[in-house]
């Protein structure tokens, strides 16, 4: 007894030695009155608050927050970040989605007031003070105020008649030693407010289930919950699969009550008032008693269809409460309320006393989130911190203690593990993490919520900063690491701790400096030198281990064009995340058609860095395939073939705050092909027929070096290309660019725009005309640089040898990529192709049709292609100087397969096809592209992006 006083007096001691030094904060006691209004989804309100001036300086103003008018319009903070953070939702909302604050007529200690608007945010009014308040001095703010609620985009607002009260009403900004934190509402990054106290008291339909942060007062109310409780406990799931499909019952709209009521919430020592109200919340309640023995209220609220998942919700409340009561201190308030959140969203987000979530339907999930948000009650309820400056305090804080909880109540056991799972690793977080170490696209721990990117405000300021806090422990063992938290907890509830005070509080408590401990929070990169790695080999693929190991993969290899027919062989690779420096693939593949060996490679080394740029690849690139088929003389097939070895070098820039990435590289293509020669007739034979004997062989190569510009945003993403080729007796400069304009309610219209300079380098080159370009899109024999993938690369319905049989769908295969991309395909008009000796340009433009216009969602669109070149615009050329093709276009596979139908052509078009009654039929003109060059791990794995 007498070592607990000991210890109890010690850690008073510490505590107020540690909360009283130069420390001081203000103090903002609340009284509402709130009408809801749910027919326009509003709030009528006035409020008043006594805000006491407990710092040294005399105040002649305070900053204001109206968190609703983030809101507004698409010219706010929070607006910014949605689309910097590739969310568009809200940026086309309708209006009537939209939200604000007005009405506002503030008066201070009863004299008008007036405001002056923040120079950068809409969200944030300065109050200029008719008098100065001076230090130790108090001042009573009134204002009457009304809120337009927004559709549920962000933490709070309405889904239909749900709602969910957050953020909703005018709080000064906080005014601490280092002055002003006026700040914008934003969805990434959180809340910094001032203690006090709240009474609210809050008028809507008397059908409404109402939680609401605080202690309700309403006597009326309370009897009211308690008969819900007890209908909760007899509803049976059943009734919601019955044939009228009450299942609905979560979207089906319940009449308001005519009557109304007042009820009325309290609480003292919080920094937000926060509240809830739906028709149709189901309700559990419990109490349960602290070691100190304190009796504390519980209670769940959540839809009817949840009944399943959240019947075990109170004991999981309890579990929460009772270990950070343990482990950090005991719990304050009188009450803890968890609210199911209508938004078909995941996670959830705390306010004090309450907390709002939703989890993927199972208890497992339920569980980790509840335990989650009701340990903000801590880190964010009771500690105060200043989460945009340190988000780390509130969310890495409480992550460590979700793990510790998992730990000891939810341990990881040994299942059998599917396919899938055995190759990928439990912990997702960390081996993002990892990746982000490797590509060198972490940031410190102690970076500001802002500035954080998407990516890693999850990765670092919740999972990394969990490590740090582990890592202490570890340092520190954990009866002293308990020591200090539960120090640093009663030093500095009710009040805004930093990181220097935390600091103070560990290096007290556990006698030690811990000066490179801390530094290590505004470090980037792994704290241990990463261990040598075995090779491993794995089958298909393999993740799970990467700490360990550096997996060669090898898996199943399969192929298929017109003339090698189906390949068949093995895909032998160390591609993976992280991954390693030094990079290679190969696909040796035995073709059917052919009987040759054909197949890609690649070996690359690439350098990341953080500074002058982002990485540096070098490496070499191979393949081999045929290229065309026919028969000899004698009967026995031939094949054409190519082969290519590319060298290459690419340097990465830095991305900027906007996500740009910009690219320089170079190529050098080193070509070999095999092309039918010695062409003669069958012996004997009187057709006209001549066969290929032989295969000649040559070689030429192409150098070509490319600037690159790539915006993947979801608003108005676009990319452009400077590309320079030279090769034996030409020269080709390639511009082209891609933007992309979004509609509001989905979909787009691209805009592609291209434009080749062609010319002969010494002697005139008879090959040089392959590389021309043309206006129409190109077909396998203009792919070059064999680049594209192609079905029959020599298929042409314009070459009718029965010697080679090349023609079929694969001859109305197109590449968009190095010409003009008007989408016909004209072979056997030469004079169609739009060649030109000097230039071409062109314009592409495709758009996707309004969703209501079909009953279901169809990939369909319009294109229209415009385009033009020199010898058109010669004084005698007799041809027009513009053509165009426009037509359907079916997109499929996010766009790599491409269908386009040709409706409406220039009129040269028309009459040189009329002279060809075959190929003028409509499914002959139809064509296709397949661009799997254009997939992108970003695209196909966001989560890689940071």
């Amino acid at each position: 007894m007498k070592k607990a006083y000991l210890l109890f007096s010690f850690i008073f001691f510490i505590s107020n030695a540690f909360a009283q030094t130069k420390y001081w904060q203000q103090q903002t006691d609340y009284k509402i009155t709130v009408s809801l209004n749910d027919v326009d989804h509003s709030l009528s309100a006035f409020e008043s608050i006594d805000y006491y001036n407990n710092s040294p300086d005399t105040l002649t103003f305070i900053w204001m927050h109206l968190w609703p008018n983030a809101y507004k319009n698409d010219r706010t903070a929070f607006s910014d970040q949605l689309l910097k953070n590739n969310r568009t939702d809200f940026y086309f909302s309708e209006e009537t989605k939209k939200g604000y604050i007005n009405q506002l007529s503030f008066k201070v200690d009863n004299v008008n007031a007036i405001t002056e608007d923040h120079p950068a945010h809409q969200d944030i009014v300065k109050l200029l003070l008719p008098a100065p308040l001076a230090p130790g001095s108090r001042i009573k703010i009134e204002t009457a105020f009304h809120v337009k609620l927004p559709y549920n985009f962000s933490r709070g607002g309405h889904i239909g008649q749900s709602y969910q009260i957050t953020q909703w009403y005018p709080k000064p900004a906080v005014y601490d030693k280092t002055g002003w934190h006026e700040m914008p509402y934003v969805d990434q990054g959180e809340f910094y407010s001032e203690f006090g106290s709240f009474d609210v008291q809050i008028t809507l339909p008397k059908n409404y289930v109402v939680a609401a942060t605080g202690e309700l007062q309403t006597d009326e109310e309370k009897i009211w919950l308690k008969e819900k409780y007890v209908n909760t406990l007899s509803f049976k799931p059943d009734a919601l699969k019955s044939k009228s499909n009450i299942a609905q019952k979560d979207i089906i709209q319940i009449p308001s009550s005519k009557e109304s009521k007042t009820i009325q919430f309290k609480q003292e020592n919080i920094h937000d008032f926060a509240w809830f109200a739906d028709k149709r919340f189901n309700v559990r309640q419990d109490t349960l008693l602290l070691k100190s023995g304190r009796v504390i209220n519980l209670n769940a609220y959540y839809l009817p269809s949840k009944n399943d998942v959240w019947k075990a919700s109170i004991s999981m409340i309890k579990k929460s409460i009772l270990s950070k009561s343990e482990w950090v201190g005991e719990y304050p308030y009188n009450v803890v309320s968890v609210i199911d959140n209508a938004a078909p969203t995941g996670g959830g987000m705390e306010y004090p006393t309450i907390t709002l979530l939703s989890a993927d339907g199972s208890e497992q999930a339920l569980e980790q989130v509840i335990n989650h948000e009701v340990g903000h009650n801590w880190f964010y309820g009771i500690l105060g911190t200043n989460e945009r400056r340190s988000p780390w305090m509130d969310e890495g804080m409480n992550t460590y203690y979700d793990k510790r909880y998992t730990a000891l109540y939810a341990p990881v056991q040994n299942k059998p593990k599917d396919f899938f799972s055995k190759r990928y690793p439990d912990n997702a977080d960390s081996f993002f993490l990892a990746v982000a170490y490797k590509f060198k696209k972490d940031q410190p721990i102690n970076t500001t919520s802002e500035k954080f990117t998407e990516r890693n405000y999850e990765l670092v300021a919740y999972e990394k900063a969990s490590l740090w806090m582990a890592k202490l422990e570890n340092e520190l063992g954990v009866e002293t690491f308990d020591k200090v938290m539960r120090t640093y907890f009663e030093a500095w509830k009710f009040k805004h701790p930093t990181v220097d005070d935390f600091k103070n509080v560990a290096e007290t408590i556990s006698g030690k400096s811990l000066e490179n401990t801390f530094a290590l929070l505004d470090k980037k990169g792994p704290w241990e030198k990463p261990q040598m790695k075995k090779l491993k080999l794995a089958s298909f693929y393999n993740v799970r281990e990467t700490n360990k190991y550096n997996y060669i993969s090898v898996s199943p290899s399969v192929g298929f064009n017109m003339y090698d027919k189906f390949m068949i062989g093995a895909m032998i690779h160390n591609y993976g995340l992280p991954g390693s420096n030094f990079r290679f693939i190969a696909t040796p593949m035995f073709a059917i058609g052919s009987s040759s060996i054909n197949g890609v490679a690649r070996v690359s080394y690439t350098k990341y860095a953080d500074k002058f740029f982002e990485k540096f690849e070098i490496g070499v690139n191979a393949s081999q395939f045929s290229s065309n088929h026919s028969l000899d003389t004698s009967g026995k097939k031939v094949f054409e073939n190519f082969y290519k070895i590319v060298p290459f070098v690419k340097l990465y820039f830095k991305e900027n705050n906007n996500g740009v990435t910009s690219w320089l590289d170079f190529k050098s293509f080193q070509i070999g092909e095999n092309s039918f020669d010695n062409y003669a007739q069958k012996a004997g034979s009187d057709s006209l027929t001549y066969y290929p004997n032989s295969l000649k062989k040559s070689t030429r190569y192409i150098n070509q070096i490319s600037f690159n510009i790539d915006n993947t945003r979801k608003l108005y993403p676009y990319d452009y290309q400077l590309q320079v080729q030279q090769g034996e007796g030409f020269y080709r400069f390639n511009a082209s660019g891609k933007y992309f304009f979004n509609y509001a309610k989905g979909g787009g219209l691209q805009v592609r725009v291209f434009a080749a300079a062609f010319g002969l380098l010494g002697a005139k080159n008879n090959t040089a005309f392959l590389y021309q370009p043309k206006l129409l899109a190109s077909n396998g024999n203009d792919d070059y640089t064999y680049s594209s993938y192609f079905l029959g690369r020599t298929a042409s319905p314009a070459y009718q040898n029965p010697a080679i049989k090349n023609t079929g769908i694969a001859a109305q295969q197109i590449q968009i990529d190095n010409g003009g991309g008007l989408k016909l395909r004209l072979d056997q008009f030469s004079g169609s192709q739009g060649y030109s000796q000097k230039w071409v340009a062109a314009v592409n433009l495709n758009t996707s049709l309004p969703s209501q216009l079909f009953p279901f969602k169809l990939p369909l669109k319009l294109f229209l292609d415009v385009g033009t070149y020199s010898e058109a615009w010669a004084k005698t050329s007799s041809t027009t100087r513009f053509v165009y093709v426009g037509g359907l276009q079916v997109s499929l596979l996010k766009n790599v397969l491409n269908v386009y139908v040709p409706l409406l052509y220039s009129k040269a078009f028309k009459d040189q096809l009329k002279t060809d009654k075959e190929l003028n039929k409509l499914s002959k003109k139809i064509t296709f592209s397949i661009d799997i060059q254009h997939l992108r791990l970003v695209k196909l794995l966001p989560q890689v992006n940071f």
